[in-house]
């Protein structure tokens, strides 16, 4: 029968050995999952370099706080004056992620919730800064892109450093008074309308400009014909169309003599008479 009496001391001291490397061998396996670093702090020592996703043997003693370095995103609500005073709703998203080689400075610096520490103030911090030195019309016009961007500067220029790396800032809604939306609209409306007529004007010039070099052209060419037509042209003409009718096969009569300067008069004459008339009767 076994009984533990019957176990040499030697031998049992080697179980006893074994079952705690065991458990010291599972109590220092840690685990970071994908999407996250683990930062290693061992009693107030934090490790400088973070651990990767993976598994890792660590100092069973230490913990092992996991940070994600996936995007998150923050939305804002709030309400904040334009430069002439008014109040504008805004519904603003910023999409981030921790920067996993400044995960470390982050944990002992700002903490794990450096979401609400850090992010979320200076994103509210940037809307307003860059709104109030905006007119409230500028939501409504495409300096909405550039009043955007500037935000998103803003944001930047004061997370970044501290560890957050922004991918995109969106500003999702707007809301003005609604007579305050009316009125804008209506500037808007009259200012495109504006462009608009300053366009119609322009073509319209643009075509008289047009009509006015065709004349000049049209007028030219007639000036220039007129000068060409001249008494010599005009008498070669006529001989030449004297010179086809003599050469033609109807009977003509031919008058000479109708001047010095005069061509020859010559009448058509047609043996046959039209259709429907008598013959004309010789005389004796």
């Amino acid at each position: 029968m076994f009984t533990f009496a019957s176990v040499k001391p030697r031998a049992a001291f080697f179980v006893v050995i074994l079952v705690v490397f065991v458990l010291l061998l599972l109590r220092s396996a840690r685990v970071v999952p994908a999407g996250h670093v683990g930062v290693l702090d061992l009693f107030g020592n934090v490790r400088p370099e973070a651990l990767p996703s993976g598994l890792h043997f660590v100092n069973p003693l230490a913990r092992v706080h996991r940070m994600s370095v996936q995007t998150h995103e923050v939305k804002e609500t709030m309400d904040t004056p334009s430069s002439e005073g008014l109040i504008v709703h805004l519904d603003v998203s910023i999409l981030y992620h921790l920067d996993p080689a400044k995960a470390t400075d982050v944990y002992r610096t700002i903490g794990r919730d450096y979401e609400t520490v850090l992010v979320k103030p200076n994103v509210r911090s940037a809307v307003r800064e860059v709104t109030s030195s905006y007119q409230a019309k500028a939501l409504y016009s495409p300096e909405r892109e550039k009043m955007s961007s500037e935000i998103n500067q803003h944001i930047i220029a004061a997370v970044e450093p501290r560890g957050m790396v922004i991918e995109r800032m969106l500003l999702r809604d707007v809301a003005l008074p609604l007579r305050l939306q009316q009125a804008i609209q209506e500037k808007l409306s009259a200012e495109q309308e504006a462009a608009r007529m300053q366009f119609v004007l322009l073509k319209e010039k643009q075509e008289a400009e047009r009509k006015k070099i065709e004349a000049e052209g049209i007028s030219s060419f007639q000036k220039i014909v007129a000068e060409g037509i001249n008494d010599n042209l005009l008498k070669w003409k006529g001989i030449e169309a004297t010179k086809e009718l003599a050469l033609s096969h109807n009977s003509k009569v031919v008058i000479i003599g109708s001047g010095k300067e005069g061509l020859p008069v010559i009448l058509g004459g047609d043996t046959n008479p039209p259709a429907g008339q008598p013959a004309p009767i010789p005389h004796r």
